[in-house]
């Protein structure tokens, strides 16, 4: 049986209906699966064909119980939704897929790089793309900002307008980057959805102008064809390592065409499913390449100027027994 389960699924309802809606297409007896620390309080969990309480994907023991899942579910892809868990999944992918199981997701190498800022910074510049300066805590220049290397979800940032706003904890905190300053009223902020093939081309890119975030997350966002899609078309058609959904992060200045990448998520991010609407059809991508076998051509006819603005809804649990 063709199924899919992803993991983390939270309140990522959208993407569990995106891939449960083609899935279905494809293979109509096919289960979409999710996992979460605690279905019983995930949205998500709710609209799949089946939901598996599992550990903390930074805990041990959680590669067992996952691939024991998968296969007890007859489960041939997983997708992976979070970063903690990322690096783990990748050192062990060949565990799974001694089993007939596909874990979409990058190269050990490659993680390890996007999870790493400082890496990050470093694989932007070998590909001729601009990046904001870091700067050593010796020798800081203001306005400057501050993020862990690590981090994810604008967790621990902060703007430092001066040196008088500098702590001991920002200097003695050792997982901490001190970054150049972007300046937002000079600056629009794009996340892009990339989409890289089993041959680590890339298939397809879709930059997202974001217009109001809401807890890292964008709220309301709007399609854009412009310089961002030609450039990084040019700059990373190829990504060794690189397979499905990565999301990168960056900075346009749209009066001198100024890019500034700043980081790259290798997994599908939160505002996706504006791509997926705009016609970039990831869930399918990777339903034809790894369930039909099939090769995926570049696609680039997905619809521009395409606005979401994201609302809250409920998900009712009826005779929920908690």
């Amino acid at each position: 049986m063709n199924n899919i389960l992803i993991t983390s699924a939270g309140r990522r309802v959208s993407l569990v209906r995106m891939f449960k809606k083609e899935l279905k297409r494809f293979f109509p007896e096919a289960k979409l699966y999710t996992a979460d620390a605690d279905p019983s309080l995930s949205a998500a969990c709710q609209e799949s064909d089946g939901a598996f309480k599992v550990m903390k994907n930074d805990d041990g023991g959680y590669i067992d119980e996952l691939l024991s899942l998968a296969r007890r579910l007859d489960v041939k892809i997983i997708i992976p939704t979070i970063d903690t868990g990322l690096q783990n999944l990748a050192d062990h992918q060949e565990l799974f897929e001694r089993e007939g199981i596909k874990v979409m997701i990058c190269s050990s190498n490659l993680i390890e790089t996007c999870r790493d800022k400082r890496k990050t910074s470093s694989f932007f510049l070998e590909n001729g793309i601009d990046t904001p300066a870091l700067y050593d805590k010796n020798a800081l220049q203001f306005p400057l900002f501050i993020k862990p290397y690590n981090g994810s979800m604008s967790v621990d940032t902060f703007h430092i307008t001066s040196e008088m706003e500098i702590t001991a904890q920002h200097l003695i905190n050792d997982k901490l980057m001190f970054m150049e300053y972007i300046d937002s009223s000079q600056y629009d902020e794009f996340t892009i959805d990339m989409y890289y093939g089993k041959d680590h081309k890339l298939k397809c890119l879709v930059p997202r102008k974001r217009l109001e975030v809401r807890g890292g997350e964008i709220n309301k966002g709007l399609t854009v064809k412009n310089f961002v899609f030609e450039y990084l078309k040019q700059k990373l058609s190829h990504i060794n390592g690189a397979i499905g959904c990565l999301t990168l992060q960056l900075f346009y200045n749209e009066d001198n065409q100024a890019v500034k990448a700043i980081e790259i998520n290798p997994r599908f991010g939160g505002g996706y499913p504006l791509s997926y609407l705009s016609g970039a059809n990831y869930p399918e991508y990777i339903i034809r390449e790894y369930l039909m076998n099939e090769q995926i051509v570049p696609f680039n006819d997905w619809e521009d100027d395409l606005l979401m603005l994201r609302y809250d809804d409920e998900v009712l649990v009826h005779g929920a027994n908690l």
